[in-house]
This record gives structure tokens, C-alpha cells and sequence, in this order.
């Protein structure tokens, strides 16, 4: 592996390009040689930000012998056709959720990454957070029992304190619109915690500032066991959230309820009062993971399965949410 990894960013359609840019500065197995950005104004912006630069051939960035690797963050529905040519050029690829707009898609871009000898990465790190991984070693050590009912919510005021792009409004580009974006990580989380194959997907969506897409919604997944997994998102809610509740035959734990602790009560652990769970350590931010993985020549499996498994639920939850009606899994 060249050290240290060339990386480019491809766009600046994203707001969390600036996030990934300066990861590739910070990292010392990294550095930010270039971006590329169909927009000439927002990309020529982005590189002077950053004091790297810009270049306006994305065909002659992918073919230069000194870019190893590039960060995707253009709108979803490029994601296909730009991370095949950056695989195709032998680029590693790092993206931001979603993977593609269609599970087949998803696959396609997998199986050309394999074929290619390439590191694929999704950007799901709500995976990776302490908090997530206390919660499952406390699941997977019986302490919840039999999980009847799950809840995450992830809000924020993007849309009414005017600093989310007005982009992401754009059905076409962003294929939807909160839950598709922010949505993401409650939809991971689910998947997680009650597993990636619910029977059926109720999707309700509501646009409070008229946008074209959606900027409050609600999903509920029903599993085989009969247990109940709900998960929100909302670019209209004072102050932001991100509230996690979990419901067990034997105990519960909470988070985001008016308190930043993670807090459990039941058999295994106090029946009468809530205790505060203590997190485990973070694991690394999937940028970092990415790169170990490029290292090491490792695919990263279980991230790939989470990303095409999210891509089927929100695949699923759209289609819900425009036909008006439950969707068989």
C-alpha cells in the first residue's frame, strides 16, 4: 500500500464532504490530493478550502497513477455510475450512505469492488459508537431477554434553521428525502437490534415545509417473532434528537429522553430504579476502518451486508410511503 494514500474527494454535493476531506488531511496513513465536483463553483470552493486542487476531468482525476483512492460524496443517485468508473480506474472507494438508490445497484457496485481487488467502505457510523456496542453486548448476554420493541429517532432543524442544502430536496437526486438521508442511521440501528429481515415495512411521510420530499417520517418494521421495530427521522425538530429505546421481555434501556446517559432497569440489572449503563469504547470511525482495510487487503464484510441490507429497508420504506400501504419484506 503507498504510503500515504492519495486520496480525492469526488464532489462537494454533500454536507458531510468537508467532514471526510479533513480526515484525509488528518489521518497520517492519508493525504487530500485533488477534488472533483460537477458543479465548477462548489468544487473550486471546496478545493480552496482546503488548500488542495480542483479539477474539473473526473475521467483524467480517475486515471492518474497518483490517486489510490477516493471519498464519494456526490448525490445518491450518481453513486452507481461514479463508483463503477472509479472501480473500473482501480480506486478503493469510500462512500457515504446510501450505498445506491436500488438493491441491485448496491450489488453490482459490491461485486464490481471484489472483482476489482478494490476496498469498498459505507459510512454507517452509528455501528461503530460505544453507546451501539453496550447495547448489543447487553442484548447478546440475555439481559433484555427477547426483544419486543424497538424505537430510534434522529432529528434535527435543518430545514427550519436554513442550513441543510435545498439539494437534498431534490427528489431525483437525493431519492428522498430525511429518511433516506438522516433516516439512515435509525434504519441501521433497527436492523441491528432485531435483524435485517422484518416481515413487513409501514411507512408514513409528511412534508411540513413543502418541500417535494419528505422532511418528517415514521417507519414501523414487524418481525416473525412479533416483535416491533420503529424508526424517525425529521429535518423540523427544536432541538435535534437522537433517542434510542429498546423493550425486552426481561429489561429495557433508554437514551435521549431528557437525559445524555444510557440508562437500563430490569432483572439483570435494577428493577426498581433506571441505572446508567456505562459505553463501551468507540471502535474507529469508518474513514479510519477503511483505511486498515486497504492496508490489510481485507474486505469489510459485515459493513457491506449492513449497507445493502439499509439500501432494501429504505428501498422498502419509500415504496410504502408512496403507495400507502405495508410492504411484504
Amino acid at each position: 500500500m503507498p504510503t500515504p494514500l492519495s486520496i480525492a474527494v469526488l464532489s462537494f454535493w454533500h454536507v458531510h464532504a468537508p467532514d471526510y476531506s479533513r480526515a484525509a488531511q488528518q489521518h497520517p496513513g492519508t493525504r487530500l490530493a485533488a477534488v472533483w465536483d460537477d458543479d465548477e463553483a462548489r468544487g473550486r470552493a471546496g478545493a480552496e478550502r482546503f488548500s488542495t486542487e480542483y479539477t474539473p476531468d473526473l475521467d483524467a482525476l480517475l486515471a492518474r497513477d497518483d490517486i489510490d483512492a477516493v471519498v464519494i460524496t456526490t448525490a445518491t443517485a450518481d453513486h452507481r455510475d461514479i463508483m463503477l468508473k472509479a472501480i473500473a480506474a482501480g480506486k478503493h472507494v469510500f462512500t457515504e450512505k446510501l450505498l445506491a438508490p436500488t438493491v441491485d445497484e448496491a450489488e453490482e457496485i459490491i461485486k464490481a469492488a471484489n472483482e476489482a481487488g478494490v476496498i469498498l467502505f459505507v459510512s454507517l457510523p452509528r455501528l461503530y459508537e460505544g453507546r451501539t456496542l453496550a447495547i448489543m453486548r447487553a442484548i447478546g448476554e440475555g439481559k433484555l431477554g427477547e426483544l419486543t420493541y424497538t424505537r430510534v429517532r434522529m432529528a434535527h432543524d435543518g430545514w427550519i434553521g436554513n442550513w441543510l442544502p435545498d439539494r437534498f430536496a431534490d427528489p431525483k437526486a437525493a431519492i428522498g428525502g430525511a429518511l433516506a438521508d438522516l433516516g439512515c442511521h435509525p434504519a441501521y440501528l433497527t436492523q441491528l437490534f432485531l435483524g435485517s429481515t422484518p416481515q413487513t415495512v409501514t411507512a408514513t411521510y409528511s412534508r411540513v415545509t413543502g418541500r417535494q420530499v419528505e422532511d418528517n417520517a415514521v417507519v414501523t418494521a414487524s418481525y416473525a417473532n412479533g416483535a416491533i421495530g420503529v424508526f424517525e427521522a425529521s429535518n423540523v425538530t427544536v432541538p435535534g434528537a437522537y433517542t434510542l429505546e429498546l423493550r425486552g421481555t426481561e429489561g429495557s434501556i433508554l437514551f435521549g429522553f431528557g437525559s445524555q446517559k444510557l440508562l437500563a432497569k430490569g432483572d439483570h440489572f435494577d428493577k426498581e430504579d433506571w441505572i446508567e449503563l456505562e459505553a463501551d469504547e468507540d471502535e474507529s470511525d469508518p474513514f479510519t476502518q477503511w483505511v486498515a482495510h486497504i492496508g490489510a487487503g481485507t474486505i469489510p464484510q459485515s459493513n457491506l451486508r449492513a449497507a445493502v441490507a439499509l439500501t432494501r429497508l429504505v428501498v422498502a420504506a419509500n415504496e410504502s410511503a408512496s403507495s400507502g400501504r405495508a410492504i411484504d419484506y
